[in-house]
């Protein structure tokens, strides 16, 4: 074993190249891809709202002939497995990083466990009293509304402009989709919200490799 490959290298600019190349895999190895942490909320997004568009369009029309449940089911599942991506994606980035960072993720992630379930037990004894199309944009404008303050919550807690701007995004098409109407909102979540999503992806990916 050579032991001149333990010495720093003599030569600064060898040093700070060094560094720079320590940095750069420490930001790889705790930083997931943002696309990861993206796109599979964008799919299930732009999949399962636009099924709810096809099924239930506005004015009670039918653009596609689809069972009742399959586009509430497609929506859940997709949902679900975004989640559990993120859930891996994270528990790998960030499974190595303790102190106040850890417990800001743990904390935040409480808050969209608990905010969600509190808010859907709520609309659960409402629902029932409104007729379908009224009861499925209610459902659908909290959810998105929840999902685009959390956003910004989460900018906030981690100063991150570029989280904090997709939630004030996700926040205005959802005023904009509830105010069109039943239909319309799916379908402007659909484009608007699963496509912003997944240009979130794009835009944060390329920051990362500017960075790295």
């Amino acid at each position: 074993m050579d032991l001149d490959d333990d010495l720093p290298p003599a030569d600064p600019a060898a040093a700070l190249q060094l560094i720079r190349e320590q940095r750069v895999a420490t930001a790889r190895r705790l930083e997931p891809d943002a696309r990861i942490l993206y796109w599979p909320w964008g799919v299930a997004w732009l999949v399962g709202f636009g099924l709810f568009f096809l099924r239930f369009s506005p004015d009670d029309r039918v653009l596609v002939r689809l069972p009742d449940w399959l586009p509430l089911t497609v929506l859940f599942v997709l949902l679900a497995v975004a989640a559990v991506i993120q859930a891996v994606a994270g528990a790998r980035a960030y499974g190595q990083v303790s102190g106040n960072s850890s417990r800001r993720g743990l904390w935040y992630g409480c808050s969209w466990a608990l905010g969600s379930v509190s808010v859907y037990a709520a609309l659960g004894r409402v629902t029932n009293h409104l007729p379908h199309d009224l009861a499925a944009l209610l459902w659908s404008a909290t959810a998105v509304g929840l999902t685009g303050a959390l956003h910004m919550a989460g900018g906030a807690i981690w100063l991150d402009r570029n989280l904090f701007r997709l939630g004030v995004w996700i926040s205005v098409i959802n005023v904009i989709g509830a105010f069109a109407g039943p239909g319309w909102h799916a379908l402007v979540i659909a484009l608007a919200g699963g496509g912003g999503i997944l240009t979130a992806g794009v835009l944060g990916r390329l920051r990362q490799r500017r960075r790295q």
